[in-house]
């Protein structure tokens, strides 16, 4: 176990990773699909150079069916980045045994469909990580890695930090996973693809570095002000390009322990800034806790 978040390995009967601790970056876009492909495939360039080209070994074709990630396999996704209205893109790690690495995009054509209302659709792309890599690169090379990506896409929020990395809605995983949910606050539960048909304007926040653009940067008064609000010593706010902020919550990502006295002070302070912007589950449920505490899980920083 590390100091800084608990190693977690939820194994199915056969052996196989289902959910593991990891690090999540995701971003959010407020723009179509055909506007901002070209961007994220670059900012996958980017993450392949930084994890290798050979991390990622599948791909999910329309199925749902995983397909290798060979020289056809590759061409299929640059066809599917290259699509004219919209794009649905997940690549698994290379391994038989576990999800370490991970990319997944969705891109969408911001148009309202009978379920969900355009005002609220955003397109968004994450990039999984194992807190192994990690270790081995140490946190200022992960956080150069978020930032370049960052600096490839148009987003208007973002975060990266750690989290449950693996399949949450799997049947017979939610009993082993919920006694980490409120024991470590620190862990996000990953939700992009759903989160993305619902965000709008607001944020996912607070974690390890939490990426803040327009509109809600501007409602904070920008980074300056935003930097006055935050008096944790470890804090710090990153003006970016564009209007954009990122701020980093310590050195390294950290995953809190309840049972220990480890609230997480600084995450508590942007959680109050941010609390006018956070992002409320609409329906009130999410895998593997039970609808009557995910309020409770949502608050974790506020209350």
């Amino acid at each position: 176990m590390s100091v800084h978040y608990p190693r977690i390995r939820i194994q199915a009967e056969n052996g196989f990773v289902v959910v593991r601790e990891g690090l999540d970056i995701t971003f959010y876009m407020r723009h179509r699909h055909d506007d901002i492909a070209p961007k994220v495939h670059l900012a996958l360039e980017a993450y392949l150079r930084s994890v290798g080209a050979d991390a990622l070994g599948w791909y999910a074709d329309d199925e749902g069916e995983l397909q290798p990630l060979d020289i056809a396999g590759w061409e299929l996704v640059w066809r599917q980045m290259r699509a004219p209205s919209s794009a649905a893109i997940q690549l698994f790690d290379a391994s038989n045994t576990e999800t370490r690495y991970r990319f997944e995009y969705w891109g969408r054509t911001l148009e309202d469909t009978p379920l969900f209302k355009k005002a609220n659709i955003v397109s968004a792309v994450s990039f999984w990580l194992p807190t192994e890599f990690l270790e081995e690169h140490g946190p200022g090379h992960v956080r150069e890695l978020a930032l370049e990506l960052a600096a490839h896409l148009p987003f208007c929020s973002g975060h990266a930090g750690l989290s449950f990395n693996g399949d949450l809605d799997l049947s017979g995983v939610a009993p082993h996973v919920s006694p980490y949910y409120f024991r470590y606050p620190g862990l996000d539960i990953p939700r992009m693809s759903w989160r993305s048909l619902h965000l709008g304007n607001r944020v996912v926040g607070p974690q390890w570095l939490t990426f803040l653009g327009q509109p809600v940067l501007g409602e904070l008064g920008g980074a300056a002000a935003l930097r006055s609000h935050l008096i944790s010593p470890e804090t710090t706010v990153q003006a970016l390009e564009g209007d954009r902020a990122v701020v980093t919550l310590g050195p390294w990502p950290e995953a809190g322990d309840t049972e220990r006295g480890d609230t997480l002070p600084a995450y508590r302070e942007l959680a109050r800034v941010l609390e006018p912007w956070l992002f409320r589950e609409p329906n009130g449920s999410m895998a593997g806790i039970p609808r009557q505490d995910v309020p409770r899980w949502e608050r974790r920083f506020l209350d």
